[in-house]
């Protein structure tokens, strides 16, 4: 059965968040108008080392990056960790960090793409609940949808999504938790001691400018690892700017996907308005929520 993993504290006016930058170099410039929104939700704001910091890509060594993000996860006051931007690069310190502080005082870990390396080793190794979600550098250029569920999130506020359905939906209604995030990541981080089992879950992809060939490749290692073996139901967010070849492999990003779930009793949605895309609204993983398949609509409601 699904069960809700530890919810961190939910937040409320005069909570303290900080931004830290775990992968690409990212300058205050381009979060700053995402602070004033943060601020507007009556939040206190605190800006990491990391940020405005250039090693190459990143920002910042993988050392400086590490103990940025250590300094925040240690620190008991801080409710919530808003990553600034994606890329690349968490993975690179992943192992360099200890939670055990964190476990003391769980906060809110909240961002996508890149960051899923954080929502996996949090949500399946320590059974945390995180939020996918926009990040600052993301607040100013995506929908009022998805900025909206990140605050209703964090702040503890029911959150209910109806979007169109798709014709490669399976039909059904299920309560269950969602995990997963950036299909990339989560084909990187098999094998590794932040790998994750989807048994009697909900796994959520998505992902963009991604080969289709290279999408088959990741979905036959998720397969061949057991990774989508007993799921309680699959949901399939933006797959954006996808790339073929010539000749043409012959199957859309969701067909190909779709090929992988041949049990027509698992509930199965395409669509889901998450991922690198403007309307890229939040999902908090290791929440119990009910998911709703009907022919005309999908319904997802934490």
């Amino acid at each position: 059965m699904s069960v809700s993993l530890l919810q961190p504290p939910l937040l409320k006016k005069g909570s303290i968040v900080a931004i830290v930058a775990s992968a690409y170099a990212i300058d205050y410039s381009h979060i700053e108008a995402g602070v004033k929104i943060l601020e507007s939700w009556g939040l206190q704001v605190k800006i990491g080392n990391s940020i405005g910091k250039i090693n190459g890509i990143y920002a910042g060594s993988d050392t400086e990056r590490a103990e940025d993000l250590q300094y925040y996860l240690d620190d008991p006051s801080i409710a919530a960790i808003l990553f600034a931007r994606g890329g690349y690069g968490t993975v690179r310190i992943i192992d360099d960090i200890d939670f055990t502080k964190f476990m003391r005082s769980p906060k809110w870990i909240c961002g996508f793409s890149d960051i899923t390396v954080m929502h996996t080793h949090i949500n399946h190794v320590l059974a945390v609940q995180t939020i996918h979600s926009i990040m600052p550098s993301k607040f100013t250029t995506s929908s009022e949808e998805a900025l909206e569920s990140l605050r209703k999130a964090l702040f503890g506020e029911s959150i209910h999504y109806t979007f169109p359905a798709h014709p490669l939906n399976q039909l059904g209604k299920i309560d269950s938790t969602i995990y997963g995030g950036n299909l990339s990541i989560l084909y990187s981080l098999t094998g590794t001691s932040s790998t994750f089992s989807m048994r009697n879950k909900t796994l959520f992809i998505e992902d963009v400018e991604e080969y289709l060939y290279h999408l088959d490749r990741m979905m036959m290692n998720l397969k061949r690892a057991g990774k989508l073996k007993d799921l309680d139901a699959l949901l399939v967010g933006g797959f954006s700017d996808m790339k073929d070849n010539t000749p043409a492999y012959g199957q859309s990003a969701e067909e190909i996907i779709a090929s992988y779930f041949p049990d027509k009793k698992l509930p199965r949605c395409f669509g889901v308005p998450c991922g690198h895309i403007i309307d890229n609204r939040a999902l908090i993983f290791g929440k119990k929520c009910t998911i709703d398949i009907t022919i005309d609509q999908v319904h997802i409601l934490f």
